[in-house]
């Protein structure tokens, strides 16, 4: 199919033009035209761009993208080479950073809901559909230590908990990747426990000293799965080949 079309159905679907974001949202990098092969992944690192080349593929799509808000903006080290790659080759690189976090189906906090066993019940920040994160109930209640393993064997990476371990856990609030300062969110909606992918010293403290249960549970782990559902959504709305490809990143 045709680049254009593809990215047009992708900005419609995921309301790119609607959200305020920290990176340009979309097609980053023009390759070619006709689109038949996909690559999808979390992140455009020179590994992901390596696999898609030895794929033969046209195109990447991918939740961190590129050209981020305050970075060097010169064309240098890494950066030379990443796209020195993408470039050689003529791969498109597409990418969508909130809009894939928000979107209520393919979303990274849907999917990591559907994962956990999470029901939603609403936004994080109240009455701000647009903001990231989501608070809601487990479907079925349990231990935190128990909650803490279900984490480790649904995400394939064990979380580090903040809290009790016998303190039973309801109520929840998540927001994937680096959203550890989303902590006094979680707190202001008074559930039992926030998760997310990072955290810091000072939220420890917060998370102790407020009782709220805090799950690290890995940037890369919790953001793996937005991607997985929209390059399905490919699948199904045009029958092109997508094929994820899971770059290890303990973080």
């Amino acid at each position: 199919m045709e680049r254009h079309r593809l990215v047009r159905w992708l900005d419609q679907l995921l309301q790119s033009s609607r959200i305020r974001d920290y990176c340009p949202n979309g097609l980053q990098v023009e390759g070619r035209e006709r689109i038949a092969h996909i690559v999808t992944g979390v992140t455009a690192s020179q590994a992901l761009i390596d696999e898609a080349i030895a794929l033969g593929a046209d195109t990447l799509l991918v939740h961190h993208g590129y050209f981020w808000k305050g970075e060097n903006e010169r064309i240098t080290g890494i950066k030379r080479e990443r796209l020195k790659a993408l470039l050689k080759h003529d791969i498109n690189l597409i990418a969508y950073h909130l809009p894939l976090d928000l979107h209520p189906d393919v979303g990274n906090n849907a999917r990591l809901a559907e994962i956990l066993g999470i029901e939603v019940t609403g936004p994080l920040i109240p009455d701000d559909i647009w903001s990231p994160g989501n608070i809601g109930r487990l479907r079925e209640p349990m231990p935190a230590a128990e909650f803490a393993l279900w984490i480790g064997e649904s995400l394939d990476r064990t979380p580090l908990h903040i809290g009790e371990g016998e303190d039973v856990i309801e109520t929840v609030a998540w927001c994937t990747g680096a959203a550890q300062s989303y902590l006094q969110h979680a707190i202001d909606a008074g559930v039992d426990a926030f998760i997310t992918g990072e955290i810091n010293e000072p939220a420890v403290h917060l998370a102790r000293e407020t009782g709220t249960h805090f799950f690290a549970a890995g940037h890369h782990a919790t953001e793996r799965y937005g991607v997985q559902a929209l390059g399905q959504a490919i699948e199904d709305e045009f029958g092109i080949k997508v094929t994820f490809i899971d770059i290890d990143n303990p973080v």
